[in-house]
């Protein structure tokens, strides 16, 4: 995955896309972390700006959604479930396994896989009965 560069023009731009939104402050730090690869902390006021909230609230946003990051996320980064659903076919031994390979792993409680468990996501792509193997 490549991402653009922090700019503040392209992220006001991005951002003025999305001003008849439904929920307009969660969808553009889903936009700018998904143009830049992470949400930069300039985004929180110009989000403020643009939607006419206060920076205290993009902010309690952008905290209370664990996915939206402050800094960009290694290309190597896996996704691997660890509710109970997975516990039981061994995601630990996966995290484990995956830590081991040089993976960056992120827990994650459910995909809404359980029944391919264990679940992992790399990007947007989901692998049921993921292996180390299946992640490379």
């Amino acid at each position: 995955m490549t991402f653009q560069t922090w700019n503040v023009a392209i992220a006001e731009d991005v951002i003025a896309t999305l001003r008849d939104e439904p929920g307009p402050v969660l969808i553009a730090l889903q936009a700018l972390q998904e143009k830049f690869g992470f949400v930069h902390d300039d985004a929180h006021q110009l989000i403020a700006d643009a939607f006419n909230v206060s920076r205290a609230e993009v902010f309690g946003v952008f905290t209370y959604y664990h996915d939206l990051k402050t800094t960009p996320q290694s290309s190597n980064t896996v996704k691997i479930c660890a509710a109970e659903a997975c516990q039981a076919v061994g995601c630990d031994k996966l995290i484990a396994e995956a830590q081991a390979a040089g993976f960056e792993v992120e827990k994650a409680y459910c995909f809404g896989n359980c029944a391919l468990g264990p679940a992992a996501m790399i990007g947007n792509r989901l692998i049921g009965r993921a292996t180390v193997e299946k992640l490379k």
